[in-house]
């Protein structure tokens, strides 16, 4: 319902006051104040909309008094129901008006709920943009956490099933936080800064480039929601755009071109990952840190090595966001088995690049059984997902678009842990102890200081085809853990004979 009509107005303009037959009605605002009417002989090109979420331009400021003539009145009283046949009906607009009332409550409400623009609550009382969320609780056997398989953390997880939140439990969505995005101007960085703009939990949004900055933030600033965004370029401006900052995402660096590996763009996107996190573990260290720069498997293995060489290293607050390939399996299985793509989850173990990625197809929710023809087709489908998009791109770029809706589902996730949801879980390429390699992406349960457990399930009782693929892809993934820590341990002779 319009926030400023008493009812929904389907007619678009206002009617010339110098006009015959015409009746007023004198609409309410919401603090149940009468307008002052429109003014001009002219119809009046201000539009109405029955969704509350629009304002209504001119009339929200200076008038809450429309003009609407007898047949504009019986059109939409037809439309809503509501009779009109009598000429006592007819000629009174009281009437009609009070009809229109109870039948646009209905109206909207229907309408609204087809075309998705009234949304149910959700839990926790969040409020925010469509299908970031992921599934909610999960149940599992056991967990180890960040700290080992008998740490205090491991407390927090229940056997069996996940703990709900107690009855009454309301998380505030006021918007508190402060994100910033380092690579803001790039083909990720741009529509990632406008889909974390929507996010009701951000206060203030900060862009980090070296060039091009300016013109996105000044975009971006339009978007009438709650965020405040700035712009930040260049070094020098670096350490002003991540003080007092909560949440860090890193989409900086050079894209995949045709032909092109994760592997050949580490010497670029490794010294730049490198520089940016320095610059974090001197502003925000107790930020949350997501990775995406390529190639994942060893740039979050970078920025570890350099936190720890700042003193400042949080592995429960550094993530390598594989959301994509999380996204990319939901949506896969979904179109194969014909599927609600709100009701599946697959989770995604392993790395972020080629067979190191592992959806565990046995794993996914509804339950769904699959030949083993299509766990192949399926498995290589989701490993093979980007350089998908890169052929197809045809060298105008990667996947960006994707990169940045996954990436938002994952900034979004955050927050909601931040501000206490206490039923938050996503993939993502962590320190881990749940195979012997020192980071694994496996599912993860997040809280108020970052990953609060580990969850192991999902690696237990996977198919034999899973089983193997998941010893395959070790010895890929090691390699490109040690570069990553390798790369920074050369850095340090360099520098000292500086």
């Amino acid at each position: 319902m319009n926030p400023i009509l008493d009812f929904p107005v389907e007619q678009p303009s206002c009617e010339s006051p110098q006009e015959n037959s015409i009746h007023r009605v004198h609409a309410r605002n919401d603090r149940g104040e009468r307008g002052v009417g429109c003014s001009g002989a002219s119809r009046c090109s201000a539009r109405r909309t029955p969704h509350a979420a629009v304002s209504v331009g001119h009339h929200k400021k200076r008038a809450s008094r429309c003009l609407f003539t007898t047949k504009q009145f019986q059109r939409v009283a037809v439309a809503r129901g509501v009779g009109t046949s009598t000429k006592a009906k007819a000629s009174n607009p009281g009437l009609l008006v009070s009809k229109l009332k109870m039948a646009s409550a209905v109206t909207v409400s229907s309408v609204g709920a087809q075309a998705g623009l009234i949304s149910k609550p959700r839990n926790h009382g969040f409020t925010s943009y469509s299908g970031l969320k992921a599934a909610a609780s999960i149940s599992f056997e056991s967990g180890s956490s960040l700290l080992g398989r008998n740490a205090s953390l491991r407390a927090s997880i229940a056997q069996r099933i996940v703990p709900k939140a107690k009855s009454g439990t309301q998380i505030s969505p006021e918007a508190s936080y402060k994100v910033a995005v380092l690579g803001a101007a790039g083909g990720i960085g741009q529509p990632l800064g406008l889909l974390i703009k929507m996010s009701p939990l951000v206060s203030e949004l900060h862009l980090y480039d070296i060039a091009n900055v300016k013109g996105v933030a000044a975009d971006l600033s339009h978007c009438n929601t709650p965020a405040q965004v700035l712009d930040f370029t260049g070094p020098s401006e670096l350490a002003s755009c991540l003080k007092g900052v909560d949440v860090v995402v890193i989409p900086a660096g050079v894209p995949r071109k045709p032909g092109m590996t994760r592997d050949d763009l580490f010497n670029i996107n490794a010294s730049i990952v490198k520089s940016l996190v320095e610059a974090v573990a001197d502003n925000c260290p107790e930020a949350f840190i997501h990775i995406i720069s390529n190639p994942v498997n060893s740039t979050v293995p970078i920025a570890a090595e350099v936190l720890k060489q700042k003193g400042v290293y949080n592995p429960k607050k550094l993530f390598g966001v594989t959301t994509l390939d999380v996204v990319r399996a939901n949506t896969f299985v979904a179109q194969k088995k014909n599927l609600k793509l709100i009701d599946v989850d697959v989770p995604v173990v392993g790395g972020h690049a080629g067979i190191t990625i592992l959806p565990l197809l046995s794993k996914t929710r509804p339950s769904v059984t699959f030949t083993d023809e299509e766990t192949k087709e399926l498995t290589n489908r989701i490993q093979n997902a980007g350089t998908e998009v890169v052929e197809a791109k045809a060298g105008a770029g990667s996947a960006t678009l994707s990169m940045a809706y996954a990436a938002a589902r994952f900034v979004e996730s955050s927050l909601r842990a931040l501000a206490g949801d206490p039923d938050v879980y996503e993939c993502t390429f962590v320190q881990s102890e749940l195979t012997e390699l020192p980071f694994f992406a496996s599912r993860v349960k997040l809280g108020k200081n970052g990953v609060e457990s580990i969850i192991s399930s999902d690696l237990e009782g996977v198919t034999e085809y899973e089983a193997k693929a998941l010893e395959a892809l070790k010895p890929e993934l090691k390699a490109s853990i040690e570069k990553g820590v390798e790369f920074i341990h050369k850095q340090q002779p360099a520098a000292a004979s500086v």
